[in-house]
């Protein structure tokens, strides 16, 4: 009997680096890390051997039969009109959206137990996330991998506006990689530098997708993606000049030796004096875009890494879609949510589905709800409201508008504060209570023909969002978080009354104490000393002492 070996699945793993010089100053630097595995864990095959694809999160696949998970943490908010579109947006803070397969029977114990293992393996806080802050979306988050069609009912949305991403997020995130931090790109993810930019933001996707064009066999994608703006000083000669060295302080020294690919893009689109690397022109999000490409060369000189480069001056094309939300009000009882929804596109008009997720201790009125646009009421074509439970379950608020071209389409919605119990303030309740960001996704006209042949090699990041429209490009945005202020109780009152009510009772009980316990007796008056002194001489004279 001849044993022959099992075939193992096969994976694959690709880094890039994508830099784009900002009309602001900063300098966007885009990673993306994508591992593929030729596996499927859908029909229950139990998978013991990793090579590349992370064990961790291979096994939370498999036992919490996950379909999608994608997870972001995001410090710092993205300017949109100062920076344009992100390639990967996210939300301020943490946020966690996952797609179950049809085979979980108790999805809410399923989430519930896949948030703390999540919370473990990167070091967050996301054992926070409960039934206060987790909604089911019934059209905002729609699969992007295989399977497009599926239940809602499957489907669990969170947000931690308030969560703080440090180092101790970073480092798990970078051991998922191959070569971790060791060699490729992941040399220059350096936390010092990191963690003094502008706008820092680490996420991990995971999805199926199709081995081939005709989709007859499905993989596992893992995509890593860390973004970052960096604010460099302007030199002495009033160019803003730029290098790997300035943003990470390191450069790269070897290529990663498991990445089958490792490329870094330069848009030069606004920089035309970059003209000694190759150029490729590509579509990205909807505009033309020149990059210049430069593959498998990592090793650079120190003072020279890479690329030094000065920005030209220019007008920045505006994003096509930016939205903006803040409280209006006075006072600790009443208030207004305000969410903006611009189009700025100058003839075409376009719909977008606006997600809200309002904690419960916000009770909105609904009733008072109002959308105009250009001073005209606009009504929204669908309508998804489902209302909070107090400590059980927040609001859910889904709307499909139709935004006019250039415009400025208003959503507004009045609440109530409610007054929680004193344990259910926080550490510092006088800071506010974080809101979670809304969330607009559409489909926005597109400037030039997209290209939709899934079969051309396009970098990592064009790639996430499939598209199958040559006019029209998916968008997801983001607004700020709200910090709204709650009814607060002096807190300080209960230790007065304490030191107040302890005083009252030691004095009171401890003068009562004493006239109950204490003993009173008469005691007679020892003689004088001169007295003492004489009886002695009489005794020593045989006279009787003195009485």
């Amino acid at each position: 009997v001849i044993l022959g070996r099992i075939p193992q699945p096969k994976d694959d793993f690709q880094e890039e680096l994508v830099i784009r010089p900002l009309h602001s100053g900063d300098i966007y630097a885009s990673f993306q890390f994508r591992t593929l595995w030729e596996t499927d864990f859908m029909r229950g095959n139990k998978v013991s051997h990793y090579r590349l694809f992370p064990k961790s999160l291979g096994q939370v696949i498999s036992k919490f039969s996950v379909r999608e998970l994608h997870i972001s943490f995001t410090q710092g908010y993205w300017r949109t009109m100062q920076w344009g579109q992100p390639f990967l947006p996210s939300p301020p803070g943490a946020e966690l959206w996952v797609w179950f397969q049809d085979t979980v029977t108790d999805v809410d114990a399923t989430w519930k137990e896949l948030t703390n293992v999540l919370s473990g393996i990167f070091c967050a806080s996301l054992n926070f996330i409960d039934s206060t802050n987790t909604v089911q979306p019934s059209a905002s988050f729609k699969p992007l991998g295989i399977g497009n069609v599926t239940d809602h009912r499957f489907l669990r949305y969170a947000t931690l506006p308030r969560e703080i991403v440090c180092t101790e997020n970073l480092t798990p995130w970078k051991k998922l990689l191959p070569c971790g931090s060791k060699a490729g790109l992941a040399v220059l993810l350096k936390s010092e530098k990191l963690f003094h930019s502008s706008f820092h933001s680490q996420a991990v996707h995971i999805r199926p997708v199709c081995r081939d064009w005709q989709c007859r066999s499905m993989s596992w994608e893992l995509r890593q993606t860390l973004n970052a703006v960096f604010d460099l000083h302007t030199s002495g000669q009033g160019k803003r000049e730029w290098s790997l060295f300035k943003m990470f302080s390191r450069t790269l020294t070897e290529a990663c030796p498991l990445a089958s690919s490792s490329k870094i893009y330069i848009d030069v689109t606004d920089n035309p004096e970059v003209l000694f690397l190759s150029v490729r022109p590509l579509t990205v999000r909807g505009m033309n875009r020149e990059l210049s490409v430069t593959d498998e060369t990592f090793v650079y000189d120190v003072e020279h890494s890479l690329l030094l480069c000065s920005l030209p001056a220019g007008d920045m094309l505006r994003p096509l879609l930016h939205a903006e939300r803040y409280v209006a009000g006075y006072g600790l009882q009443a208030g207004e949510i305000h969410t903006l929804m611009y189009n700025h596109h100058p003839f075409r008009s376009f719909p977008v589905l606006l997600l809200d997720s309002v904690p419960w201790y916000l009770r909105l009125y609904i009733h008072t709800l109002t959308v105009t646009s250009k001073g005209k009421d606009n009504k929204p074509s669908y309508i998804h409201y489902q209302p909070s439970k107090d400590r059980v379950r927040p609001h859910l608020l889904e709307m499909l508008v139709q935004l006019p071209p250039n415009s400025v389409t208003e959503v507004t919605v009045q609440f109530e504060r409610a007054l929680l119990k004193w344990t259910e303030y926080t550490p510092d309740p006088n800071h506010g209570f974080y809101v979670g960001s809304s969330v607009i996704s559409s489909l926005v006209p597109s400037t030039v023909a997209m290209d939709t042949n899934s079969t051309q090699e396009m970098p990592l990041f064009s790639s996430f969002f499939p598209n199958k429209e040559e006019s029209s490009y998916f968008v997801r945005v983001y607004t700020e978080p709200l910090l709204v202020n709650l009814p607060t109780p002096d807190f300080s009152m209960p230790y007065n009354v304490i030191c107040l009510t302890c005083t009252v009772v030691a004095v009171g009980y401890g003068s009562l104490y004493n006239l109950l316990t204490r003993s009173f007796q008469i005691e007679e008056p020892n003689p004088g000393l001169a007295k003492r002194i004489a009886n002695v001489i009489r005794r020593m004279r045989g006279v009787p002492p003195l009485s």
